[in-house]
C-alpha cells in the first residue's frame, strides 16, 4: 500500500522507508504503509504519557479497555460496514479528545489497517496540543486556503498512524463542517486507502452544531460520557440530536467498577452496542 501524502513545506519533511516485519507477522496480515515523503514530527514519550495518552506505550492496564472498545467497534463495522468514526460528547470536559487519541493509537496497533485521526474541533483544536507537537496547518487551511489533504497530514513517528490537527481556529465552524467541501473531504478520506479507519474528534453536541453537521457524513458515532459530570438530561438531549442508527455505543470515562470486576483497577469502562 503506497502512502502518497505530501508535505506542504519541505523543511519539515522526512523520508521513511518501509518497515520490514518478521514473516510470522506478515502471515498474520500485518499492514505496514510505504511512506514516501511526509510531514513528520517527533513526540516526547514522557509528555505524551503524562497527558494520559495511555495507549502510547501499550504497557499499562488501561490499554486492555481500549482493546475491548476497538474489538467491539470492529465487530460493529464488520457487520454494518463503514470505516469512519465520529467521537463526540454532550458537554465539554468529558474526555472525547483523549478517547479519540487513545482509540486511534489502539487501532494503529491492530494488524490489518492504518488510522487517520482528524481534529474536527475547529474552535479549539487540541489533538496536537495533547500530543505536544507544533502544527501550523489543519482543516481550516483546507476550507480557507484550499490546501489539499496531503498537505495537512502529519506523521507523528508512530507506525500506521497519521493526524490532521492544527492551524487556525474558526468560530463559525459549523458552516464549514456542514459544507459540500467537507462532505467531499470525508469521502476522500474514506476511500483514499482501503485498509484505513478515519476517526473524527468533534466538539460536544450541546455546545455547537458541528457534531450534528458532521454526523450524516460518517458511518458510526461514539459518545463519551464522564462519570460524575454528565447528567442524564444532557446525555438524552445529545443523543436525541444525533442519528440513532449511527450510534455505535458510549464510552464511560472515569467510571468506578465493582470490586469484583476484573477491570476494576482500570480508570474507565467502555461499551459499544
Amino acid at each position: 500500500m503506497a502512502n502518497t501524502d505530501k508535505p506542504s513545506d519541505g523543511s519539515h519533511a522526512g523520508a521513511r522507508e518501509q518497515v520490514v516485519r518478521p514473516r510470522d507477522q506478515e502471515a498474520m496480515g500485518w499492514v505496514s504503509p510505504h511512506y514516501s515523503v511526509s510531514t513528520s514530527v517527533r513526540l516526547d514519550p514522557e509528555k505524551v504519557t503524562g497527558n494520559r495518552c495511555v495507549a502510547f506505550s501499550g504497557m499499562v492496564p488501561e490499554m486492555e479497555a481500549y482493546r475491548i472498545l476497538r474489538a467491539r467497534l470492529m465487530r460493529k463495522m464488520g457487520m454494518a460496514g463503514g470505516n469512519t468514526i465520529m467521537i463526540t460528547s454532550a458537554i465539554p470536559g468529558e474526555g472525547k479528545t483523549l478517547t479519540s487519541i487513545n482509540l486511534a493509537l489502539t487501532f494503529a496497533r491492530e494488524f490489518s489497517q492504518t488510522v487517520l485521526l482528524v481534529d474536527c474541533d475547529l474552535r479549539r483544536q487540541r489533538v496536537h496540543e495533547v500530543l505536544e507537537y507544533e502544527s501550523c496547518k489543519g482543516l481550516a487551511d483546507f476550507f480557507l486556503d484550499g490546501e489539499p489533504l496531503g498537505n495537512l497530514i502529519v506523521w507523528p513517528g508512530i507506525e500506521k498512524l497519521t493526524i490532521v490537527s492544527g492551524g487556525r481556529t474558526i468560530e463559525d465552524s459549523s458552516e464549514f463542517i456542514g459544507s459540500q467541501g467537507m462532505q467531499g473531504l470525508v469521502e476522500e478520506m474514506r476511500g483514499r486507502y482501503r485498509e484505513r479507519f478515519v476517526i473524527f474528534d468533534t466538539p460536544p453536541v450541546l455546545v455547537c452544531a458541528d457534531a450534528m453537521a458532521l454526523a450524516p457524513m460518517v458511518d458510526h458515532i461514539v459518545v463519551v460520557v464522564r462519570a460524575g459530570l454528565t447528567c442524564a438530561e444532557d446525555l438524552q438531549s445529545a443523543l436525541g440530536m444525533l442519528p440513532r442508527e449511527k450510534i455505535a455505543g458510549m464510552v464511560l470515562n472515569r467510571g468506578v467498577a465493582s470490586e469484583h470486576d476484573y477491570y476494576s483497577k482500570y480508570g474507565s469502562k467502555y461499551g459499544a452496542r
